[in-house]
């Protein structure tokens, strides 16, 4: 009994009596903090980005970025007189889209559905339209020279009129009906649109 009294009257030791309360954070904690506040910080500075510059919110590819302009539904959508160079139009839908005056250079359609887009004017040398449908397209005045027509591309109804196909590989039954239709010469070429599909 005595001993234990001892204990129980005993003083704390000098190095205790002012000690300051244990830290309530742990290391784990402080990691967690660190690792949001690194979020936020991440999101505001996207989010600023994207205000000034929506184009910055894409990686790469041409004038709208990678992935933007590929396998979308792009119905009536206005790109008239813009410069999209070796843009990727694949598999896009792209029906009454507008593209007049249009820099395509090199631009893919490759599988895209053009039904009664307006591409009349546009430069669309080494443009790919590669089983595309251009049904009711506009093509007056285009300049398609180089351009790829290869598979089961349709220009069903098509307006080519003043259209330059200099160096376009066409399958003879494509030819054959272009040539039904061709009239007209090339602006900016001066070509006429029969001469440049060889028509007999």
């Amino acid at each position: 009994m005595a001993i234990l009294g001892a204990l129980k009257l005993a003083p704390c030791p000098p190095a205790l009596a002012g000690a300051a309360p244990p830290a309530t954070s742990s290391p784990a904690r402080s990691s967690v903090h660190f690792h949001l506040a690194n979020a936020g910080a991440a999101a505001l500075v996207a989010a600023s980005l994207l205000v000034a510059d929506p184009a910055v919110a894409f990686i790469g590819g041409g004038p709208y970025g990678k992935q933007v302009t590929r396998g979308q539904d792009l119905t009536g959508k206005d790109f008239s007189g813009l410069t999209l160079i070796k843009q990727d139009f694949k598999t896009s839908i792209l029906r009454q889209a507008n593209f007049k005056g249009a820099n395509l250079l090199g631009a893919s359609f490759f599988d895209a559905d053009l039904t009664s887009a307006d591409l009349s004017d546009a430069d669309l040398r080494g443009a790919d339209f590669s089983l595309a449908n251009l049904t009711k397209t506009n093509l007056s005045n285009a300049n398609l020279e180089g351009a790829l027509v290869t598979g089961n591309t349709s220009f069903k109804g098509a307006n080519i009129t003043g259209a330059d196909f200099t160096d376009v590989p066409l399958r003879d039954d494509q030819r054959e009906y272009l040539c039904k239709i061709a009239d007209g010469v090339n602006s900016t070429t001066g070509n006429p649109t029969k001469e440049t599909l060889f028509c007999s």
